[in-house]
């Protein structure tokens, strides 16, 4: 997103969870790190960095918001897609090709 979608958007949080910072916006869907649930279950988010309320309404947390959790709910659990790790050796008759894909959980945010 630009910085004048993100402006544009009355409401939004910045959360932390599996090590890296997420974006929430109330009804949007999201791809995190794994997290522990079945499809439909309801989750919350408790290490909120940053919620926008209204046009000039902003908490900051230090280092996260007090009473700002995050209610969501899970939409599917799946995989990323495939990423190819290639290791080769010039000269010496070796190449190995091996594939990945993380483990991802796809989340609908319902309310800060």
């Amino acid at each position: 997103m630009s910085t004048k979608q993100v402006e544009s958007i009355k409401q939004y949080a910045i959360f932390q969870t599996g090590g890296k910072q997420y974006q929430a916006v109330i009804g949007k869907t999201l791809a995190v790190e794994k997290l522990e649930g079945q499809s439909g279950d309801a989750i919350s988010f408790d290490q909120v960095m940053l919620v926008k309320r209204d046009h000039d309404q902003y908490e900051f947390g230090q280092p996260f918001v007090k009473d700002g959790a995050i209610k969501a709910s899970i939409v599917k659990q799946t995989k990323g897609p495939k990423i190819v790790v290639f290791k080769f050796k010039r000269r010496k008759k070796y190449r190995v090709k091996t594939g990945h894909r993380q483990p991802i959980t796809v989340v609908r945010f319902e309310s800060f």
